[in-house]
């Protein structure tokens, strides 16, 4: 009963600027560690961001600088701003969300950098 939706890829050019979305619906009884992840083709999943529900963060260290996660509490909402974009930032982006007793994962959304 709970869905973790992503959305706000697209289609970016180097050095351009994407914020992604990411919310949990359904019987959510509280959201603990919200994050997001990204996976490029051929390569493993990899940590980008993740944020508790006190807003402590924790980056990917190559990431560090570029990306911004946040989130809100009210609208069961996070968001991950990345900036200056580079070819190498495409990937599927994953969203989770740890409520209870496990972790929910999103679909993906799309970033592609390219000009």
């Amino acid at each position: 009963q709970v869905q973790v939706v992503e959305s706000g890829g697209g289609l970016v050019q180097p050095g351009g600027s994407l914020r992604l979305s990411c919310t949990a619906s359904g019987t959510v009884l509280g959201i603990g560690v919200m994050g997001w992840y990204r996976q490029a083709p051929g390569n493993q999943r990899e940590l980008v961001a993740t944020i508790t529900s006190g807003g402590i963060t924790n980056y990917a260290d190559s990431l560090k600088g570029r990306f911004t996660i946040s989130r809100d509490n009210a609208k069961k909402t996070v968001y991950l701003q990345m900036n200056s974009l580079k070819p190498e930032d495409t990937a599927v982006y994953y969203c989770n969300a740890f409520i209870v007793v496990r972790t929910y994962w999103g679909q993906g959304t799309q970033v592609t950098v390219s000009s």
